[in-house]
Formats: C-alpha cells, structure tokens, sequence
C-alpha cells in the first residue's frame, strides 16, 4: 500500500468499476491498482454509462477496454460450476464469470457484493 492507495493486482467486478468511477470513498484505495476485467463486465459498464453518464461512456470504456482479458470455456465451465453451487444464492452469470477467473488468474476479485463478502479470494469493499 502507497499513500493509502492499493497497488496491487485485482479482479473488479462491475460493481467495484461504477464505484471507482463514482469517487465512492470505500474505492478510492483501489483507483490506482492495476484492474482486470473480463470484456462482459466492460460490456455491462458500457451500458451503464450509456444510460447514467453518456458523457464519460467513451472515455471509460477506453479507460478499461484495454484491462479485458479472454475468458476461457474452461472457466465459464467452472463458473457455472460455481453458480450452481450456490444457486440459493442467486448471483449473476457475470459475477461468476469474473469470480471463476480471478480465480483462475490467481487474483482477488474485488467487489461490493454482499453475496460474495465470504467467499474465498475476494476483496470486499462497501
């Protein structure tokens, strides 16, 4: 950690993405980390900002475009694995999808969903 900031390697979900860019206080450690994101997260944030923020759209997808990594078959395979599991819980495909491969990609899946505050490997911030 420098300066308050986190400097290490993290998974964020879509959720952790909006609160970045919001300036939420409870992200800001994470501003400075270097993020990965899979391209339905991007996907999901795009729309997001099409509909709340068209004016920042571009500059953000660009912002992250460039963080997407490729999702394997065999990790959308464990990630339904992963689902299934836990389908009391009802999480979203692309939750899932990022968690399985954080996991895959050994790296903390940072989030602000309550559903996955105790799953293993995850950064939870709120």
């Amino acid at each position: 950690m420098k300066d308050g900031l986190m400097t290490g390697k993290y998974f964020a979900d879509t959720y952790a993405l909006f609160e970045i860019t919001r300036g939420n206080p409870a992200y800001k450690q994470y501003a400075q980390a270097d993020l990965i994101i899979c391209p339905l997260n991007l996907a999901e944030f795009y729309y997001h900002l099409l509909r709340e923020k068209p004016e920042h759209a571009e500059e953000y997808y660009a912002l992250y475009a460039g963080s997407a990594v490729g999702v394997s078959l065999s990790c959308i395979r464990g990630a339904m694995l992963f689902r299934f599991a836990h389908k009391q819980e009802d999480l979203s495909y692309i939750d899932c999808i990022g968690y399985a491969l954080a996991q895959e990609l050994g790296l903390k899946f940072l989030t602000g969903d309550k559903k996955f505050k105790d799953k293993k490997n995850v950064e939870y911030a709120a």
